[in-house]
């Protein structure tokens, strides 16, 4: 079983992480061993989300279990502190697993330097300069989502593209199912969800 952690803090931005989280819900539907989602924030707290959500974690950061990825949203705070998960996430893309972040958690990443020597993207260019520590400039790429097989990044406007690669890294479902489901959310059109109910 893959054991994945969704970091919650507040002012997390509801709509980066709901296609994944769904996602990986349905493939639990199927196989209810496909993977493990636990939510964990700074402290156990809980936390209020961009959309006033109060979210309740499973774990402090000081409790995590040992992880196979870790999902990072965007939210209004990353300019600064989340030191502790930021520390959890360079140990993890240390060891060759999974760190995705989207949008404001793009830009903790830069601060930690773990964008510095690979392929990335996030809201803008300019967006990361924010971070004097970040010196990955010449790495950055004008896409809606990036991954290097490590990390995967993507600017806040893109969750699906975000999701599309975490299911392909983390061979949640089979690349047809993939396939139709990315298709089905990105045009509507009825030959995917034909495809993806026959998956």
């Amino acid at each position: 079983m893959t054991t994945i952690a969704l970091y919650a803090t507040d002012t997390m931005a509801d709509w980066e992480y709901g296609y994944l989280t769904a996602g990986l819900a349905m493939a639990r539907e199927q196989d209810p061993d496909a993977n493990r989602l636990i939510v964990v924030s700074e402290t156990g707290e809980a936390v209020t989300t961009k959309g006033g959500l109060r979210i309740t974690p499973d774990v402090a950061l000081a409790d995590l279990p040992i992880l196979d990825a870790l999902i990072l949203p965007g939210a209004d705070t990353w300019d600064s502190g989340h030191d502790t998960v930021l520390k959890v996430a360079a140990e993890l893309v240390a060891a060759g697993k999974p760190v995705a972040a989207i949008c404001g958690a793009t830009l903790g990443l830069a601060r930690k330097g773990l964008l510095d020597d690979r392929p990335h993207t996030s809201n803008a260019a300019e967006f990361l300069t924010q971070a004097t520590e970040y010196r990955g400039a010449e790495h950055y790429r004008e896409e809606k989502a990036v991954t290097d097989g490590t990390v995967i990044t993507a600017g806040g406007v893109h969750p699906l593209e975000f999701a599309k690669l975490v299911f392909e890294r983390l061979n949640v479902f089979p690349q047809p199912v993939v396939d139709a489901w990315y298709g089905l959310y990105t045009t509507g059109e009825r030959k995917y969800y034909d495809q993806l109910a026959g998956a």
